[in-house]
Protein backbone atom coordinates (compact mmCIF):
# COMPACT_ATOMS: atom_id res chain seq x y z
CA UNK A 1 0.00 0.00 0.00
CA UNK A 2 1.57 3.08 -0.78
CA UNK A 3 1.84 6.39 1.49
CA UNK A 4 2.23 10.00 0.97
CA UNK A 5 4.44 11.82 2.61
CA UNK A 6 6.05 15.27 1.90
CA UNK A 7 7.29 17.52 4.11
CA UNK A 8 9.21 20.51 3.89
CA UNK A 9 12.10 21.39 6.18
CA UNK A 10 15.16 24.54 6.20
CA UNK A 11 18.50 24.19 7.29
CA UNK A 12 19.35 27.56 9.35
CA UNK A 13 22.77 28.51 10.60
CA UNK A 14 20.60 29.24 13.41
CA UNK A 15 20.27 26.01 15.05
CA UNK A 16 23.83 25.28 13.91
CA UNK A 17 23.52 23.54 10.99
CA UNK A 18 25.13 24.13 7.73
CA UNK A 19 24.21 23.44 3.92
CA UNK A 20 27.49 22.08 3.45
CA UNK A 21 26.76 19.20 6.40
CA UNK A 22 23.59 18.80 4.98
CA UNK A 23 24.59 17.90 1.43
CA UNK A 24 27.57 15.63 2.43
CA UNK A 25 25.57 13.66 4.72
CA UNK A 26 22.27 12.92 2.64
CA UNK A 27 24.71 12.21 -0.57
CA UNK A 28 27.12 9.90 1.29
CA UNK A 29 30.51 12.35 0.28
CA UNK A 30 33.53 14.55 2.11
CA UNK A 31 32.23 17.98 1.67
CA UNK A 32 35.14 20.74 3.11
CA UNK A 33 33.52 23.38 4.06
CA UNK A 34 35.47 26.75 3.45
CA UNK A 35 34.01 29.14 5.40
CA UNK A 36 34.60 27.40 8.76
CA UNK A 37 37.67 25.21 7.74
CA UNK A 38 35.74 22.20 9.20
CA UNK A 39 35.58 18.87 6.93
CA UNK A 40 32.29 16.99 6.47
CA UNK A 41 32.85 13.19 5.38
CA UNK A 42 30.02 11.20 5.48
CA UNK A 43 31.56 8.47 2.92
CA UNK A 44 31.09 5.40 5.37
CA UNK A 45 27.48 6.18 5.89
CA UNK A 46 25.13 3.30 4.18
CA UNK A 47 21.97 2.86 2.49
CA UNK A 48 22.03 5.78 -0.36
CA UNK A 49 21.45 4.19 -4.12
CA UNK A 50 21.91 7.84 -5.95
CA UNK A 51 22.39 10.99 -5.56
CA UNK A 52 22.41 13.61 -8.32
CA UNK A 53 22.33 17.21 -8.85
CA UNK A 54 19.50 19.40 -10.98
CA UNK A 55 20.52 22.19 -12.18
CA UNK A 56 18.34 25.23 -13.88
CA UNK A 57 19.21 25.80 -17.68
CA UNK A 58 21.88 28.26 -17.59
CA UNK A 59 23.60 27.58 -14.90
CA UNK A 60 27.84 28.42 -14.25
CA UNK A 61 29.86 24.81 -15.08
CA UNK A 62 31.24 25.21 -11.51
CA UNK A 63 27.51 24.33 -10.25
CA UNK A 64 28.13 20.53 -11.69
CA UNK A 65 30.32 19.99 -8.57
CA UNK A 66 28.40 19.12 -5.28
CA UNK A 67 31.04 20.67 -3.14
CA UNK A 68 31.48 24.15 -4.81
CA UNK A 69 28.06 24.22 -5.01
CA UNK A 70 27.06 23.87 -1.44
CA UNK A 71 30.11 26.44 -0.63
CA UNK A 72 28.88 28.66 -3.22
CA UNK A 73 25.34 28.71 -1.43
CA UNK A 74 27.05 29.02 2.27
CA UNK A 75 28.94 32.19 0.96
CA UNK A 76 26.03 33.78 -0.63
CA UNK A 77 24.38 34.04 3.44
CA UNK A 78 26.16 36.57 5.22
CA UNK A 79 23.52 36.73 8.41
CA UNK A 80 25.06 34.33 11.19
CA UNK A 81 20.95 33.24 11.40
CA UNK A 82 20.65 32.61 7.81
CA UNK A 83 18.44 29.79 6.51
CA UNK A 84 21.16 28.63 3.87
CA UNK A 85 19.11 25.24 2.52
CA UNK A 86 15.43 23.71 1.71
CA UNK A 87 14.74 20.20 1.79
CA UNK A 88 11.72 18.52 0.68
CA UNK A 89 11.43 14.88 2.43
CA UNK A 90 9.23 12.75 -0.12
CA UNK A 91 8.54 8.69 0.40
CA UNK A 92 8.58 6.97 -2.40
CA UNK A 93 6.48 3.58 -3.35
CA UNK A 94 8.02 0.67 -2.73
CA UNK A 95 5.61 -0.97 -5.24
CA UNK A 96 7.84 0.60 -7.81
CA UNK A 97 11.07 -0.60 -8.90
CA UNK A 98 14.52 0.72 -8.10
CA UNK A 99 14.49 2.69 -11.49
CA UNK A 100 10.61 4.04 -11.72
CA UNK A 101 11.75 5.74 -7.92
CA UNK A 102 14.78 7.34 -8.92
CA UNK A 103 12.86 8.74 -12.00
CA UNK A 104 9.51 10.05 -10.06
CA UNK A 105 12.35 11.93 -7.68
CA UNK A 106 14.15 13.10 -10.04
CA UNK A 107 10.69 14.64 -12.09
CA UNK A 108 9.88 16.09 -9.02
CA UNK A 109 13.17 17.92 -8.13
CA UNK A 110 13.13 18.93 -11.95
CA UNK A 111 10.11 20.60 -11.65
CA UNK A 112 10.77 22.77 -8.24
CA UNK A 113 14.01 23.52 -10.33
CA UNK A 114 12.59 24.97 -13.51
CA UNK A 115 9.56 26.80 -11.49
CA UNK A 116 11.97 28.53 -8.81
CA UNK A 117 15.32 28.40 -10.68
CA UNK A 118 17.15 27.25 -7.70
CA UNK A 119 19.56 23.83 -7.88
CA UNK A 120 18.67 20.94 -6.29
CA UNK A 121 20.60 17.75 -4.47
CA UNK A 122 18.59 14.61 -4.92
CA UNK A 123 19.61 11.67 -2.50
CA UNK A 124 17.52 8.38 -2.31
CA UNK A 125 18.03 6.28 0.76
CA UNK A 126 16.82 3.09 1.20
CA UNK A 127 14.77 1.70 4.12
CA UNK A 128 16.98 2.00 7.78
CA UNK A 129 17.72 -1.60 9.11
CA UNK A 130 15.66 -1.22 11.87
CA UNK A 131 12.71 0.56 10.45
CA UNK A 132 10.02 -0.29 8.16
CA UNK A 133 11.82 -2.80 5.34
CA UNK A 134 9.25 -0.59 2.38
CA UNK A 135 10.05 3.25 3.60
CA UNK A 136 11.88 4.41 0.85
CA UNK A 137 12.59 8.11 0.46
CA UNK A 138 14.32 10.70 -0.73
CA UNK A 139 15.83 13.88 0.44
CA UNK A 140 15.78 16.72 -2.58
CA UNK A 141 17.80 19.09 -1.05
CA UNK A 142 17.49 22.78 -2.48
CA UNK A 143 19.02 26.01 -2.35
CA UNK A 144 17.68 29.25 -0.79
CA UNK A 145 18.46 31.46 -3.60
CA UNK A 146 17.77 31.53 -7.68
CA UNK A 147 21.11 29.98 -9.74
CA UNK A 148 21.78 32.09 -12.82
CA UNK A 149 24.87 32.12 -15.17
CA UNK A 150 26.45 34.53 -13.18
CA UNK A 151 25.96 32.66 -9.38
CA UNK A 152 23.54 33.06 -6.85
CA UNK A 153 20.74 35.97 -6.79
CA UNK A 154 17.84 36.76 -5.20
CA UNK A 155 15.99 34.53 -2.54
CA UNK A 156 13.26 32.15 -3.35
CA UNK A 157 10.96 33.98 -0.84
CA UNK A 158 7.66 32.35 -2.37
CA UNK A 159 8.68 28.77 -0.66
CA UNK A 160 9.17 30.69 2.95
CA UNK A 161 5.19 32.21 3.42
CA UNK A 162 2.12 30.09 3.87
CA UNK A 163 -0.01 32.53 2.61
CA UNK A 164 1.36 31.77 -0.82
CA UNK A 165 0.29 27.90 -0.48
CA UNK A 166 3.29 27.43 -2.75
CA UNK A 167 4.03 24.22 -0.17
CA UNK A 168 0.34 23.44 -0.33
CA UNK A 169 0.66 23.15 -4.65
CA UNK A 170 3.33 21.26 -4.18
CA UNK A 171 1.99 18.72 -2.24
CA UNK A 172 -0.91 17.96 -4.77
CA UNK A 173 1.45 18.15 -7.73
CA UNK A 174 3.76 15.29 -5.64
CA UNK A 175 0.76 13.13 -5.06
CA UNK A 176 -0.57 13.63 -9.04
CA UNK A 177 2.99 12.78 -9.98
CA UNK A 178 2.75 9.83 -8.03
CA UNK A 179 -0.56 8.37 -8.80
CA UNK A 180 1.05 8.76 -12.83
CA UNK A 181 4.00 6.56 -12.43
CA UNK A 182 1.41 4.31 -10.36
CA UNK A 183 -0.67 3.93 -13.23
CA UNK A 184 1.82 3.85 -15.80
CA UNK A 185 3.45 0.75 -14.01
CA UNK A 186 -0.08 -0.87 -13.52
CA UNK A 187 -0.37 -0.77 -10.29
CA UNK A 188 -4.57 0.05 -8.39
CA UNK A 189 -2.41 1.56 -5.26
CA UNK A 190 -3.12 5.32 -5.05
CA UNK A 191 -2.12 7.99 -2.99
CA UNK A 192 -4.28 11.31 -1.84
CA UNK A 193 -2.08 14.36 -0.09
CA UNK A 194 -5.05 15.91 1.65
CA UNK A 195 -5.61 14.81 5.67
CA UNK A 196 -8.39 12.69 6.64
CA UNK A 197 -10.14 16.15 7.96
CA UNK A 198 -10.12 17.19 4.43
CA UNK A 199 -11.57 13.91 3.08
CA UNK A 200 -14.08 13.61 5.62
CA UNK A 201 -12.36 10.64 7.35
CA UNK A 202 -13.58 10.67 11.01
CA UNK A 203 -10.21 8.83 12.82
CA UNK A 204 -9.49 8.67 16.39
CA UNK A 205 -5.87 10.25 17.35
CA UNK A 206 -3.53 7.81 18.55
CA UNK A 207 -0.81 8.63 20.60
CA UNK A 208 2.56 10.17 19.31
CA UNK A 209 5.69 7.47 19.80
CA UNK A 210 8.10 10.52 19.60
CA UNK A 211 11.90 10.40 18.90
CA UNK A 212 13.23 8.22 22.07
CA UNK A 213 10.61 4.89 21.88
CA UNK A 214 11.50 5.72 17.55
CA UNK A 215 15.29 5.30 18.04
CA UNK A 216 15.28 2.79 20.53
CA UNK A 217 13.34 0.18 18.17
CA UNK A 218 15.97 1.72 14.98
CA UNK A 219 18.35 0.68 17.40
CA UNK A 220 17.01 -2.71 18.68
CA UNK A 221 14.35 -3.40 16.33
CA UNK A 222 12.12 -4.69 19.49
CA UNK A 223 8.63 -4.62 19.31
CA UNK A 224 5.60 -4.93 21.39
CA UNK A 225 5.19 -9.08 21.40
CA UNK A 226 1.66 -7.83 19.62
CA UNK A 227 3.24 -5.94 17.56
CA UNK A 228 5.66 -8.98 16.70
CA UNK A 229 3.16 -11.79 16.18
CA UNK A 230 1.76 -9.50 13.47
CA UNK A 231 4.79 -8.05 11.49
CA UNK A 232 8.74 -8.66 12.30
CA UNK A 233 9.17 -5.05 11.52
CA UNK A 234 6.92 -1.77 11.73
CA UNK A 235 7.19 2.15 11.25
CA UNK A 236 5.96 5.06 13.69
CA UNK A 237 2.77 4.94 12.48
CA UNK A 238 2.26 1.20 12.58
CA UNK A 239 2.93 1.79 15.93
CA UNK A 240 0.90 4.74 16.65
CA UNK A 241 -2.22 2.56 15.18
CA UNK A 242 -1.49 0.01 17.06
CA UNK A 243 -1.20 1.78 20.67
CA UNK A 244 -4.23 4.25 19.74
CA UNK A 245 -6.57 0.79 18.97
CA UNK A 246 -5.58 -0.28 22.43
CA UNK A 247 -6.79 3.18 23.67
CA UNK A 248 -10.07 2.46 21.68
CA UNK A 249 -11.31 -0.46 23.55
CA UNK A 250 -14.94 -0.74 25.29
CA UNK A 251 -15.79 1.85 27.95
CA UNK A 252 -14.98 -1.26 30.66
CA UNK A 253 -11.59 -2.06 29.71
CA UNK A 254 -10.31 2.06 29.39
CA UNK A 255 -12.26 1.86 32.94
CA UNK A 256 -10.07 -1.39 34.41
CA UNK A 257 -6.77 0.24 33.01
CA UNK A 258 -6.92 3.29 34.64
CA UNK A 259 -5.00 2.58 37.31
CA UNK A 260 -2.28 1.25 34.60
CA UNK A 261 -1.74 3.44 32.35
CA UNK A 262 -2.44 6.66 34.65
CA UNK A 263 1.41 6.40 35.27
CA UNK A 264 2.73 4.87 38.29
CA UNK A 265 3.54 8.08 40.53
CA UNK A 266 -0.63 8.76 40.10
CA UNK A 267 -1.93 5.33 40.90
CA UNK A 268 0.18 5.77 43.99
CA UNK A 269 -1.26 8.77 44.87
CA UNK A 270 -5.03 7.34 44.16
CA UNK A 271 -3.97 3.89 46.31
CA UNK A 272 -2.85 6.77 48.80
CA UNK A 273 -6.07 8.38 49.35
CA UNK A 274 -8.22 6.00 49.76
CA UNK A 275 -8.96 4.36 53.08
CA UNK A 276 -10.96 1.57 52.68
CA UNK A 277 -9.12 -1.93 51.63
CA UNK A 278 -12.13 -2.66 49.08
CA UNK A 279 -11.55 0.47 47.29
CA UNK A 280 -7.96 0.06 46.38
CA UNK A 281 -9.04 -3.01 44.18
CA UNK A 282 -11.89 -1.75 42.48
CA UNK A 283 -9.22 -1.37 39.37
CA UNK A 284 -8.10 -4.55 39.62
CA UNK A 285 -11.08 -6.09 40.31
CA UNK A 286 -12.81 -4.71 37.38
CA UNK A 287 -9.99 -5.89 34.95
CA UNK A 288 -10.04 -9.46 36.69
CA UNK A 289 -13.78 -9.57 35.41
CA UNK A 290 -12.48 -8.89 31.70
CA UNK A 291 -11.86 -12.05 29.23
CA UNK A 292 -8.12 -12.41 29.37
CA UNK A 293 -7.53 -10.80 25.93
CA UNK A 294 -8.41 -8.08 27.18
CA UNK A 295 -6.06 -8.36 30.41
CA UNK A 296 -3.61 -9.10 28.15
CA UNK A 297 -3.94 -5.39 25.84
CA UNK A 298 -4.11 -3.41 28.81
CA UNK A 299 -1.13 -4.78 30.11
CA UNK A 300 0.90 -4.20 26.65
CA UNK A 301 -1.01 -0.50 26.07
CA UNK A 302 0.44 -0.06 30.18
CA UNK A 303 3.67 -1.32 29.64
CA UNK A 304 3.97 0.55 26.34
CA UNK A 305 3.56 3.99 27.37
CA UNK A 306 5.59 3.53 30.46
CA UNK A 307 8.31 2.68 28.03
CA UNK A 308 7.91 5.43 25.98
CA UNK A 309 7.40 7.86 28.74
CA UNK A 310 11.27 6.80 29.63
CA UNK A 311 12.17 6.67 26.01
CA UNK A 312 11.37 10.23 25.59
CA UNK A 313 13.23 11.55 28.91
CA UNK A 314 15.81 9.50 27.88
CA UNK A 315 15.92 11.27 24.68
CA UNK A 316 16.15 14.66 26.01
CA UNK A 317 18.60 13.58 28.70
CA UNK A 318 21.04 11.83 25.61
CA UNK A 319 20.69 15.45 23.63
CA UNK A 320 21.75 17.65 26.50
CA UNK A 321 24.57 15.07 27.35
CA UNK A 322 25.53 15.16 23.94
CA UNK A 323 25.45 18.97 23.82
CA UNK A 324 27.75 19.00 26.61
CA UNK A 325 30.05 16.60 25.63
CA UNK A 326 30.61 18.44 22.26
CA UNK A 327 31.01 21.94 23.84
CA UNK A 328 33.72 20.78 26.35
CA UNK A 329 35.53 18.68 23.74
CA UNK A 330 35.84 21.62 21.44
CA UNK A 331 36.96 23.43 24.73
CA UNK A 332 39.62 21.25 24.93
CA UNK A 333 40.44 21.18 21.03
CA UNK A 334 41.05 24.86 21.41
CA UNK A 335 42.90 24.79 24.24
CA UNK A 336 45.58 22.37 22.24
CA UNK A 337 45.28 24.45 20.25
CA UNK A 338 46.40 27.33 21.85
CA UNK A 339 49.62 25.89 23.54
CA UNK A 340 52.20 28.57 24.11
CA UNK A 341 55.45 27.87 21.57
CA UNK A 342 58.57 27.88 22.84
CA UNK A 343 60.54 31.11 22.12
CA UNK A 344 63.29 31.37 19.78
CA UNK A 345 66.34 33.58 18.03
CA UNK A 346 68.53 36.06 19.88
CA UNK A 347 65.65 37.57 22.17
CA UNK A 348 64.99 33.30 23.51
CA UNK A 349 66.32 33.56 26.72
CA UNK A 350 64.95 37.02 27.77
CA UNK A 351 61.44 35.73 26.96
CA UNK A 352 61.97 32.19 28.99
CA UNK A 353 60.28 33.38 32.30
CA UNK A 354 57.15 34.74 30.31
CA UNK A 355 56.70 31.23 28.12
CA UNK A 356 57.30 29.14 31.95
CA UNK A 357 54.36 31.08 33.51
CA UNK A 358 52.27 31.01 30.29
CA UNK A 359 52.91 27.38 29.88
CA UNK A 360 52.27 26.52 33.97
CA UNK A 361 48.95 28.24 32.97
CA UNK A 362 47.79 26.60 29.73
CA UNK A 363 48.72 23.46 31.52
CA UNK A 364 46.32 23.71 34.78
CA UNK A 365 43.29 25.16 32.11
CA UNK A 366 43.96 21.78 29.75
CA UNK A 367 43.98 19.55 32.73
CA UNK A 368 40.77 21.32 34.01
CA UNK A 369 39.21 20.85 30.35
CA UNK A 370 40.55 17.38 29.81
CA UNK A 371 38.87 16.64 33.30
CA UNK A 372 35.45 18.31 32.27
CA UNK A 373 35.53 16.28 28.68
CA UNK A 374 36.16 13.04 30.44
CA UNK A 375 33.11 13.63 33.09
CA UNK A 376 31.02 14.71 30.12
CA UNK A 377 31.97 11.22 28.31
CA UNK A 378 30.68 9.44 31.02
CA UNK A 379 27.58 10.93 31.56
CA UNK A 380 26.89 9.89 27.90
CA UNK A 381 28.06 6.29 28.43
CA UNK A 382 25.19 6.66 31.59
CA UNK A 383 23.17 7.44 29.51
CA UNK A 384 23.66 4.61 26.97
CA UNK A 385 23.60 2.44 29.47
CA UNK A 386 20.21 3.44 30.87
CA UNK A 387 19.07 3.03 26.89
CA UNK A 388 19.88 -0.49 27.05
CA UNK A 389 17.72 -0.90 30.51
CA UNK A 390 14.45 1.34 29.61
CA UNK A 391 12.46 -1.65 28.36
CA UNK A 392 13.05 -3.79 31.71
CA UNK A 393 12.81 -0.80 33.92
CA UNK A 394 9.09 -0.19 32.58
CA UNK A 395 8.38 -3.90 32.78
CA UNK A 396 9.90 -4.12 36.51
CA UNK A 397 7.68 -0.68 37.89
CA UNK A 398 4.43 -2.45 36.52
CA UNK A 399 5.26 -5.96 37.73
CA UNK A 400 6.18 -4.22 41.38
CA UNK A 401 2.93 -2.50 41.29
CA UNK A 402 0.67 -5.14 40.37
CA UNK A 403 2.28 -8.51 40.61
CA UNK A 404 -0.83 -10.57 40.41
CA UNK A 405 -1.75 -9.17 36.71
CA UNK A 406 1.66 -9.62 36.08
CA UNK A 407 1.81 -13.32 36.62
CA UNK A 408 -1.46 -13.73 34.60
CA UNK A 409 0.07 -12.02 31.44
CA UNK A 410 2.74 -13.97 31.67
CA UNK A 411 0.97 -17.24 32.07
CA UNK A 412 -0.90 -16.19 29.27
CA UNK A 413 1.59 -15.53 26.74
CA UNK A 414 3.80 -18.74 27.84
CA UNK A 415 0.81 -21.01 26.96
CA UNK A 416 -0.21 -19.00 23.81
CA UNK A 417 3.78 -19.75 22.64
CA UNK A 418 3.19 -23.09 23.34
CA UNK A 419 -0.19 -23.71 21.43
CA UNK A 420 1.80 -21.67 18.46
CA UNK A 421 5.13 -24.19 18.61
CA UNK A 422 2.28 -26.87 19.01
CA UNK A 423 0.39 -25.59 16.07
CA UNK A 424 3.41 -25.49 13.68
CA UNK A 425 5.06 -28.80 14.85
CA UNK A 426 1.28 -30.18 14.09
CA UNK A 427 1.82 -28.68 10.24
CA UNK A 428 5.10 -29.54 9.85
CA UNK A 429 4.04 -32.88 10.66
CA UNK A 430 1.30 -33.15 8.33
CA UNK A 431 3.31 -31.17 5.64
CA UNK A 432 5.73 -34.60 5.80
CA UNK A 433 3.13 -37.20 5.94
CA UNK A 434 1.61 -35.22 2.49
CA UNK A 435 5.16 -35.25 0.79
CA UNK A 436 5.29 -39.18 1.82
CA UNK A 437 2.00 -39.94 0.74
CA UNK A 438 3.19 -38.26 -2.87
CA UNK A 439 6.66 -40.15 -2.90
CA UNK A 440 5.16 -43.50 -2.97
CA UNK A 441 2.31 -42.42 -4.89
CA UNK A 442 4.98 -42.16 -7.69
Amino acid sequence: MAIYHLSVKTISRSTGRSATTAAAYRAGVEIADERTGEVHDYRRKGGIESAELVLPAGAPEWAADRAALWNAAEQAEKRKNSTVAREFEIALPAELSPDERQRLALDFARELVERHRCAADVAIHAPGKGGDNHNHHAHILLTTRRLTPAGFSEKTRELDDRKTKEIDGWRERFASLQNERLCENGLEARVDHRSHAERGIETVPTLHLGPGATGYERRTGELSETRMRQEANADRLVLGREVGELERQAQATERAILDLSGGLEAAQRERDRQSQPEAKQTAANRLEALPMADQVKAWEAALKKAHVAREQRLARVSQKAHDRYQRRYQAAEQLRRDQPEAPSGLLAAFKQRVYQEATATWRQSFTRAGMLEQQAAALCSQVVQAWAKAKSWAYDKLSQAHPELAKRVKDHQQAERRKKIEQQQREREAKRVQQKGRYRGR
